[in-house]
C-alpha cells in the first residue's frame, strides 16, 4: 500500500487578492506534492482560505455585504489561482465551513475539560490589521511593529495557558532537531520560547464573525485557535459522520509538512504545538518558513502599487516558465528579488539555451538522420556515454533528498548540471560528423541523449508539468511510463518507434519593443 504523505499550505486570509506570497507557498507545497505522488506516496495536498475575524467582518461591512458573501467572493480568488496556476491540491478548506466549526468546537472542548482555558480580562493594543495584541514594550512609534496602528482594548477574554508549556516544546525541539526549517528560523523560534511565554487569548467578544465559543455565545474563537485547526479539520477528525472520517484522520495525521511564509512561523512551531499537546493530539512532522519577494529591490506594498499579481506573471512570461523561475531563482527559505531580468534571464538560458536547445537539436536529428525512428542505446557504452547515463540515472537520489529538505533551487541546479552535461557530450561527440563516418555511432550517441532527455523531463515534471509532458510527447514515452519507477537505471527509452518533428518547447523570450533578437 503507498505510503500516505500530508501537505498543507497556510489558510489564505480573504481580506484581499492573491499576490505572488501566496502563489510562492502554494507552488512549493504542489512541487512536492507532484514529486511524492510520482515516487509512490499516497499524497494529500491542502490549501483553502481563513475567513473569520474582526478585518473581515470590517471589510464586509465597507463594502455593505454580508461576512459570508463577502468571504464566498474573496474565498474564489484564491479557488482561481489554484486553477491558473495549475496547482494539483486535493482539498480547499474554508473556515466557515461546517466541519471545520465541528472541529474546532471539538478542539475548544477538549481543552477546556483537560484544564488549559480559563476565563479571564484582557487588557492591551490590539491590531485589526495584525489580529494580534501588543504589549507596550513592543510598540514602535506608537504602532505595531508591522506599522500598523493599535487601538487599547479591554474585554472579557478565555485564555490558553500557553505559559505552562515552555519547557514542552523546548524538550519536543531537543527531540526533533529538524521540526522546523531552516534551521536559522529554528534558532528564533526556540530564543523565542526561551525567552518566556505568554498565556494566550483565545476568545473575542467585541465582534461576532467567527466561530462560537462552546457553551458561551458571547464569545468567538480568536483567529489563530480557529485558523490553525484547519489542518487536522481537513484530516477528517474528529468524527466518523458526513463531516468527518476517522480512517482517514489516522492515515493522514500527523501532517508531514506545514508551509509557511516566515511572518506566521511563530503560530505554527510554537502555537500549534502547544495546542495539540494540551489536547492530547500528534504534533506535525515538520514546519518550513521561506522568505519574501521583493520587487526590483523594494519591498512590496500596496502603497507603492508594485504588488506582482501572479495571474499577470503568468500571462506575460507563461505558466510553466513562471513556476520554474520561482523555484529556480532563489535559495528557499530566502528572501528573494524579482526581475524582469531575473526572469528573462532564466528563460532564454536555462530554459531556451540549455533544456530547449538539447531537445530541439537531438530530436531534429532523430527526426532527420534517423528517418524519425528512436535509435537503440549502444549494448557496450563507451567511458563517456556511461558518464553521462550514470550521472542522469543518480539524480533521483540527490533530488528526493533536497526536496525532502525543501532545497527546490538546489534541486534544480543539479538537474541542470546533467543538462549542461548533456550539451557537452553533444558537442564532444558530434552526431553531425559521425553521419557520414559512423552512422552506427552516431545513433547510439542519439540514443544516450534521448534517454538523458526522457529522465530529465520526467525530473521536471512537478515544476514544470506542462512542458515536460511535451517534452515526453515528442519521445513518444507512453503516458503510463513517466512516474520515478522507471528511471534511474530502472527502466530505458524504448526504441524502434516513429518520432514526429519536435516543435520548440521554450522559444526565447523577448521584451516587447526589445531590439534584441
Amino acid at each position: 500500500m503507498a505510503k500516505p504523505y500530508y501537505i498543507t499550505t497556510p489558510i489564505y486570509y480573504v481580506n484581499d487578492k492573491p499576490h505572488i506570497g501566496h502563489a510562492y507557498t502554494t507552488l512549493a507545497c504542489d512541487v512536492l506534492a507532484r514529486f511524492k505522488r510520482l515516487d509512490g506516496f499516497d499524497v494529500t495536498f491542502l490549501t483553502g482560505t481563513d475567513e473569520h475575524g474582526q478585518k473581515v467582518e470590517k471589510a464586509a461591512f465597507n463594502r455593505g455585504v454580508s461576512p459570508q458573501d463577502f468571504t464566498n467572493e474573496v474565498s474564489q480568488n484564491f479557488r482561481d489561482l489554484t486553477d491558473q496556476m495549475n496547482f494539483s491540491n486535493d482539498d480547499f478548506i474554508r473556515t466557515t465551513e461546517t466541519r471545520h466549526k465541528l472541529a474546532c468546537q471539538e478542539m475548544w472542548n477538549r481543552l477546556q475539560t483537560l484544564g488549559h482555558i480559563r476565563l479571564g480580562n484582557y487588557a492591551g493594543w490590539y491590531s485589526v490589521r495584525d489580529e494580534a495584541f501588543f504589549t507596550e514594550s513592543e510598540l514602535v512609534d506608537g504602532k505595531a511593529p508591522t506599522g500598523a496602528p493599535v487601538d487599547w482594548v479591554e474585554e472579557p477574554s478565555y485564555f490558553f495557558n500557553l505559559s505552562q508549556w515552555q519547557q514542552p516544546l523546548l524538550d519536543f525541539y531537543e527531540a526533533n532537531p529538524n521540526f522546523v526549517g531552516p534551521e536559522s528560523r529554528f534558532n528564533e523560534v526556540k530564543s523565542f520560547v526561551k525567552g518566556g511565554l505568554r498565556d494566550l487569548s483565545v476568545s473575542r467578544a467585541s465582534f461576532k464573525w467567527g466561530i462560537p465559543v462552546p457553551d458561551d455565545s458571547d464569545h468567538v474563537m480568536y483567529v489563530w485557535l480557529d485558523a490553525l485547526t484547519n489542518y487536522i479539520t481537513a484530516s477528517g477528525w474528529p468524527t466518523d459522520t458526513e463531516l468527518g472520517d476517522l480512517a482517514k484522520y489516522k492515515k493522514l495525521w500527523p501532517a508531514d509538512l506545514h508551509m509557511v511564509g516566515k511572518d506566521i512561523l511563530r503560530f505554527h512551531a510554537v502555537y500549534w504545538p502547544a495546542f495539540l499537546m494540551a489536547a492530547e493530539l500528534p504534533l506535525p512532522k515538520r514546519v518550513f518558513a521561506h522568505g519574501w519577494w521583493t520587487n526590483e529591490g523594494q519591498k512590496i506594498s500596496k502603497s507603492l502599487g508594485n504588488v506582482i499579481d501572479p495571474t499577470a506573471l503568468t500571462a506575460q512570461y507563461g505558466l510553466d516558465h513562471t513556476r520554474y523561475f520561482l523555484m529556480r531563482e532563489v535559495p528557499f527559505g530566502n528572501d528573494g528579488d524579482f526581475s524582469a531580468a531575473a526572469i528573462t534571464h532564466r528563460m532564454n538560458g536555462d530554459l531556451a539555451n540549455d533544456l530547449g536547445n538539447l531537445c530541439q537539436r537531438v530530436l531534429s536529428m532523430i527526426c532527420k538522420n534517423c528517418d524519425g525512428v528512436m535509435p537503440a542505446l549502444p549494448l557496450e557504452p563507451i567511458d563517456t556515454d556511461q558518464g553521462l547515463l550514470s550521472a542522469v540515472d543518480g539524480l533521483l537520489d540527490q533530488v528526493r533528498d533536497l526536496l525532502d529538505r525543501q532545497a527546490f533551487n538546489e534541486a534544480l541546479r543539479v538537474i541542470w548540471q546533467v543538462v549542461s552535461d548533456a550539451n557537452r557530450y553533444v558537442d564532444s561527440s558530434a552526431p553531425w560528423a559521425l553521419k557520414k563516418t559512423d552512422p552506427v555511432r552516431m545513433a547510439e550517441v542519439l540514443a544516450v541523449l534521448a534517454e538523458t532527455i526522457r529522465q530529465i523531463a520526467i525530473l521536471t515534471q512537478p515544476v514544470m508539468p506542462q512542458s515536460a509532458c511535451m517534452i515526453l510527447d515528442q519521445l513518444g514515452v507512453d503516458m503510463a511510463n513517466r512516474d520515478f519507477s522507471v528511471i534511474a537505471g530502472k527502466g530505458r527509452l524504448a526504441s524502434g518507434h516513429q518520432i514526429g518533428k519536435p516543435s520548440p518547447i521554450f522559444p526565447r523570450y523577448i521584451e516587447e519593443g526589445s531590439t534584441d533578437g
